[in-house]
């Protein structure tokens, strides 16, 4: 990260953090659409392709869009550098690749995104690495569970869909009193409402498709960090091609210039979507750190600046209850993405973690009667109005 950022505020630099305007004198950032870059000499070529001069090569692995992108990311997130990745499960992938190698352990909450999970268990176990699942917050079920070999902590933090916390500073030291990475996928809070490395964590992932584009235009991921772990996503990135394009960066940047404004909407809608379904006799129960009745919510409230846009409820009559619900709403939108200016509204029991096994279901806490809403930028009255809910 540039240190000359710091200086200002989050507002600020997701607007201007990153730019570097071209002989033509651009308001907006270009978007560089070539797949390749030319030299003034082959000499140049070599000096480039050596690393001994900085310079555009090849989209692949350096695109001024894509830079500017990541820059001004890393920027919001007080880290050193930051790694654009063509989804948020290929950022994931990229850390992976990048930091661990066979034989190694991973330690991982339980509650993260159904996807990430089979990653880990269908997928990275192939290359010998293992990967055992705690609770999210039993920080001493995470210190038991870390062996000799173990290189990574990841959690969602608040998790997807339960709203779940963790301590990131307590379980911080505990990844580096083994001398292991703590990861954390800050998706929901992104860099306006949460800051894990502040508070200690080595990493940060984001599925930009999310709020940081917040308008459901573009498929996108990102890695945050120090240079010294990012040097090693960057070779994954460089080598296998799990790369961002040019348009989307640009979309994304787009995106960051009006996410602070969005997400403090969205989180205000929330909170008192999120009270009235308190207070409505066919909930069983709300998941919305926000509330005071959240289990969490001082841990929240110390650690976050905001408590999102994401809230999760269950309904008295299992999966037939909650299916009626989402089919009853006009204005909510019927997909598993979050994180858009329009509401969405999904059952996570048969979309999102609907390839979990019923036990890894059960684990994670994902009830037949559970509904995930990502809240938009509508009326709350009318997204209200929206759910009928019965009883």
């Amino acid at each position: 990260m540039d240190n000359f950022w710091q200086q200002f505020a989050a507002e600020t630099i997701a607007v201007h953090a990153g730019q570097e305007r071209s002989n033509e004198g651009e308001q907006s950032e270009a978007i560089f659409a070539t797949s390749s870059f030319t030299f003034n000499s082959a000499a140049q070529a070599a000096a480039r392709f050596s690393g001994s001069e900085a310079g555009n090569i090849y989209s692949r692995f350096t695109n001024p869009t894509v830079r500017t992108f990541e820059q001004r990311l890393a920027a919001l997130e007080g880290g050193e550098r930051a790694v654009a990745t063509s989804s948020g499960m290929a950022a994931i992938l990229s850390l992976c690749m990048g930091v661990l190698q066979q034989g190694d352990h991973i330690v991982s909450s339980q509650s993260i995104f159904g996807t990430t999970t089979l990653l880990f268990t269908n997928f990275m176990a192939k290359f010998g690495v293992e990967t055992t699942f705690v609770p999210l917050a039993d920080l001493q079920r995470w210190q038991q569970a870390i062996r000799p070999q173990t290189r990574l902590l990841f959690v969602e933090s608040p998790s997807n869909p339960l709203l779940e916390l963790v301590d990131i500073t307590r379980l911080a030291a505990i990844a580096h009193q083994h001398q292991a990475l703590l990861a954390v996928d800050n998706c929901l809070m992104t860099p306006i409402q949460q800051q894990p490395l502040a508070l200690g964590a080595d990493v940060v992932i984001h599925s930009a498709t999310k709020f940081l584009d917040g308008q459901g235009r573009g498929v996108g991921g990102a890695v945050v960090g120090s240079g010294a772990v990012l040097d090693s996503v960057y070779s994954f990135l460089r080598n296998a091609g799990p790369t961002m394009s040019p348009f989307n960066a640009w979309i994304f940047l787009k995106g960051l210039e009006t996410l602070q404004i969005r997400l403090n909407q969205q989180s205000a809608n929330a909170l008192v979507l999120a009270q009235w379904l308190e207070q409505h006799s066919a909930v069983e129960t709300v998941y919305y750190p926000g509330l005071e009745s959240h289990p969490q919510h001082a841990l929240a409230t110390q650690q976050q600046q905001g408590y999102g846009a994401l809230l999760s409820f269950t309904v008295e009559g299992g999966q037939e209850a909650a299916w009626r619900v989402i089919d009853q709403t006009k204005i909510h939108s019927i997909t598993a993405n979050l994180g858009d200016t329009k509401a969405t509204i999904t059952h996570p029991a048969t979309t999102t973690h609907g390839r979990l096994t019923p036990e890894q279901r059960q684990a994670a806490g994902i009830s037949d009667g559970l509904i995930r809403i990502s809240v938009g930028l509508e009326s709350v009255s009318d997204l209200i109005d929206d759910l009928h809910l019965g009883g």
